[in-house]
């Protein structure tokens, strides 16, 4: 009889080393419900530890050149690349989603992340003005603004971890990171790297645990001045509140509930794969994903029947399985979240498609366990209804109809958040103005998800303050001083 399962026991990593904690906590493989890692249950203690560390490490990190951080970051996306596999196998278990979606999005964008920020810092140029009447002279300089609390969530455990480390380091600051509790592997991991790519000790400190413990200690802290922080609305809430007494710089990029509005004239040969794999992609647990689907009413029949169709095509599956076009959802609480959301929307009324309570889902003996759900398809559900408003952040999307382009308007903008929207139409003049009027920080037309790391990126009302991108993340890791000579 084989003996029990050796478990995966992480470390933090703070000032170039692995150290030890004192207690842990169990993380899931999401494919099996098994205990498979344990992850430092890091509080006040670790976090001061990392704030020295980062402290120390400050004056000699920002007073190396752009072209040498630079030069480091490109090694270090070198080794990630290298070890591209071994990361996709490690994201793919540890957060349940496929392993095409981790070999192919996930790994190479965190690669990638630090490439784009290793070139765009060098490409910075600051403001100079002149007022010969009085002889005087102004320019802007650019500094780090010192220790970076940086916060990530569960969904793209490195992918997102590394879109703030990047810029963070890039412009000069030392690090304190949190990934989440749930998918701390990967960001282990890439420690493992961080020396081999000369990152000196202390610029990048990763201290693993949860939210109320170890990111408390880390955004209530007086010494770390600026925090980014991907994730819900209500933590970002708290963040605020926890960062208020200090003045810290805040990005909040937070939770969506994105509209996508599809007109009578639109190519539904490419809408329809691309709206599922907008509703579905990742099990729907992407911030950008599409949960709210407007259908003109004059193709809402044809459109409807189509889209359950292919939706049903997709095949939910072990993570490990390359043909599977979903995987498990991160933990068994979310799940029943994503369930009860579905159960709502059936007592009010609405009709489910597909998916979830409607067709039978057929799993591998190894993941009956898991935390598995087809994707489902609501319709005939009211715009008030809590499914067309609040955030869901599962394979679950409504199809509703409108009529006009003012009514649809109104409807897309009628929920608390405005993270990112997408428009189907052949009509250049429509799309330009519907744009525009769309309460959205990201409006994709006839695409989804298609991405310029260069401009900004961030969302409006309870999506977020703040934007990430190449102008946007280097002057919230950096502080402007304007220097007055008179000559």
């Amino acid at each position: 009889m084989a003996g029990p399962k050796t478990l995966l026991v992480l470390e933090n990593f703070i000032n170039g080393k692995f150290v030890p904690c004192s207690s842990y906590i169990d993380s899931y493989d999401p494919s099996t419900g098994d205990v498979y890692c344990r992850v430092p249950d890091s509080g006040k203690e670790e976090v001061e530890v990392a704030v020295t560390a980062a402290r120390d490490a400050f004056l000699g990190w920002s007073s190396k050149s752009p072209q040498e951080r630079s030069q480091i970051m490109n090694k270090l996306a070198d080794l990630i690349e290298h070890d591209l596999e071994a990361f996709a196998q490690a994201e793919s278990k540890d957060q349940g989603k496929t392993i095409t979606f981790a070999r192919t999005v996930d790994i190479p964008r965190a690669a990638y992340n630090f490439r784009f920020f290793a070139s765009s810092i060098l490409h910075h140029t600051t403001e100079c003005t002149q007022m010969d009447h009085i002889d005087c002279m102004h320019y802007t300089v650019r500094t780090p603004v010192g220790i970076a609390g940086l916060i990530s969530p569960w969904n793209l455990p490195l992918y997102l971890l590394t879109w703030k480390i990047a810029p963070a380091i890039a412009s000069g600051n030392t690090v304190i990171a949190k990934p989440s509790e749930m998918t701390s592997v990967t960001a282990w991991m890439m420690c493992k790297l961080l020396g081999r790519a000369g990152i000196p000790p202390g610029v990048v400190n990763i201290v693993f645990g949860t939210g109320p413990k170890a990111g408390e200690a880390i955004v209530s802290h007086p010494d770390v001045p600026l925090i980014s922080f991907t994730g819900s609305t209500l933590t970002a809430q708290h963040i605020r509140e926890r960062s208020a007494p200090h003045c810290k710089k805040l990005s909040l990029e937070l939770g969506g509930k994105n509209p996508a509005i599809i007109f009578e004239d639109a190519n539904l040969d490419q809408c329809i794969p691309t709206t599922v794999r907008s509703s579905f992609a990742n099990q729907g647990e992407i911030c950008l994903c599409t949960s709210r689907i407007f259908v003109q009413r004059s193709i809402y029949n044809e459109f409807l029947k189509r889209f359950v169709e292919e939706a049903r095509k997709w095949k939910v599956g072990s993570p490990s399985d390359p043909t599977a076009s979903m995987g498990a959802l991160i933990s068994k609480e979310h799940l029943e979240k994503v369930k009860n959301y579905v159960k709502k929307a059936r007592a009010e009324g609405a009709r489910i498609l597909c998916g979830e309570g409607v067709d039978s889902l057929a799993l591998p003996t190894g993941n009956q366990n898991g935390y598995f759900m087809l994707p489902t398809v609501i319709a005939e559900v009211k715009d008030e209804s809590c499914c067309m408003q609040e955030e869901i952040f599962g394979p679950v999307t409504c199809v509703v109809l409108f009529d006009t382009e003012e009514e649809v308007i109104k409807r897309a903008n009628g929920v608390k958040y405005g993270l990112a929207a997408t428009i189907w139409s052949n009509n250049v003049g429509r799309v330009h103005r519907v744009a525009k009027r769309l309460q959205a920080g990201l409006v994709w037309t006839n695409c989804w998800l298609v991405r310029e790391l260069n401009l900004p990126f961030g969302g409006m009302k309870a999506s977020g303050i703040g934007r990430e991108g190449a102008k946007e993340s280097y002057e919230f890791f950096t502080e402007v001083k304007t220097i007055t000579i008179k000559h």
